[in-house]
């Protein structure tokens, strides 16, 4: 079911539609909103001046890192499980036999 989100960027409400559950769809607003904070901290540490949509692309590289990051480790794990089960079976054969 569509829903609308609404979420504040740099002082100004920007509303969407979103396919997913409103609970989920504000926990994916508020992912962007803290990695832009994390960002404007970064920032906030240097001099000059970071344009808001300088801002968004290295929050969006930010998600797209950690994302990224995360499907290896999904990867890594589902092999591990995947040697562990093998071996676990080949056990239960030779304990079977």
């Amino acid at each position: 079911m569509e829903q609308l989100v609404t979420i504040e960027l740099f002082g100004q409400p920007y509303t969407f539609k979103s396919e997913s559950e409103h609970d989920k769809a504000g926990r994916v607003a508020d992912t962007l909103l803290n990695a832009i904070s994390k960002i404007e901290e970064r920032q906030a540490e240097q001099k000059g001046h970071m344009a808001n949509l300088t801002k968004m692309i290295l929050a969006a590289l930010d998600i797209a890192d950690e994302k990224h990051e995360l499907a290896l480790k999904h990867s890594e794990l589902q092999k591990s499980l995947s040697e562990c089960s093998k071996r676990l079976n080949r056990l239960l054969d030779d304990g079977l036999s």
